[in-house]
């Protein structure tokens, strides 16, 4: 699968970490798409090195799922960043 299709991919892994998590992701749609994007990326890379495939099809199960996970994973690390730094502010 292509660059460009992991992008594809990314997109709608977006829209679904902002479905599963909803209060997690701050920055909107827009934030939830890009660490979608960069999730799906992450996970397919993961996942070729782990499994040495890097022919993983579009409509593949296991596509979908390392997508998924890694977008989670990103949208985890970023809401971690994000929430660490503004609880450091005094009241």
């Amino acid at each position: 699968m292509g660059f460009l299709a992991w992008i594809i991919l990314g997109l709608i892994v977006g829209a679904i970490v902002k479905a599963v998590m909803p209060g997690k992701v701050g920055g909107g749609w827009v934030t939830s798409l890009v660490l979608g994007v960069v999730g799906a990326i992450v996970g397919g890379w993961i996942g070729s090195l782990l499994f040495g495939r890097g022919d993983l099809a579009f409509f593949d199960l296991g596509t979908w799922i390392l997508a998924i996970v890694g977008g989670l994973v990103v949208a985890g690390v970023y809401g971690a960043i994000t929430g660490r730094r503004g609880s450091t502010r005094a009241p």
